[in-house]
């Protein structure tokens, strides 16, 4: 599939914004805790990934009832579902200067993803930060993606192309009105508009 950048200029993908707050003391925090002094930017890219992964459970494998969004709210809360977990991927990515992008799967709701681009790479790779369970196998990889899920065609699944610099629209609406988890689940979007 071919990704789709929305916005031409690259900077826009390091922008922070009230979702992607990686300049909050807590992301700061733990991007400085998660780079070491011999690691690159796909050594760091990586420890994030790993991080947010597997670190911060997804709130629905857990049952936790708290909703999160910002990123700082999502590492301190250590909870989230994949789009907060994503928006916390892309605050640590950005933190250290790393272009990170919002990009989505549409099953029966919509499914969120990171996508990087590293320095040297002249394109964009997708990452599933959601988390592992039996099942599911994400992992950071630049050769061939290694998502949590694969969208089949003919159930009407579908991967769409187009990299945001910000959280959509019906993405951050759910996740900003929802009172609890239980809530959210009813009114996770199933499409992007």
């Amino acid at each position: 599939m071919q990704l789709i950048q929305r916005n031409p200029d690259l900077s826009a993908y390091l922008a922070a914004d009230e979702a992607i707050d990686h300049h909050h003391p807590l992301v700061r925090e733990t991007a400085a805790r998660l780079r070491t002094p011999e690691s690159g930017a796909y050594a760091y890219a990586r420890a994030a990934f790993e991080f947010v992964r597997d670190e911060i459970p997804h709130s629905c494998d857990t049952g936790d009832q708290r909703v999160t969004w910002r990123a700082s709210d999502v590492i301190g809360r250590r909870t989230g579902i994949c789009y907060a977990k994503a928006h916390a991927l892309a605050a640590l990515l950005r933190a250290e200067s790393i272009p990170a992008a919002l990009c989505y799967q549409e099953f029966d709701v919509v499914h969120g993803l990171v996508a990087v681009r590293l320095p040297d790479r002249d394109r964009w790779d997708r990452q599933d930060p959601r988390g592992n369970k039996p099942g599911v196998d994400a992992q950071f990889s630049l050769d061939a993606e290694r998502l949590a899920f694969a969208p089949e065609p003919l159930f009407g699944e579908r991967d769409h192309p187009v990299l945001f610099e910000a959280p959509h629209p019906a993405v951050l609406r759910a996740l900003r009105a929802a009172p609890d988890l239980d809530h959210l689940v009813r009114t996770l979007p199933t499409a992007l508009h």
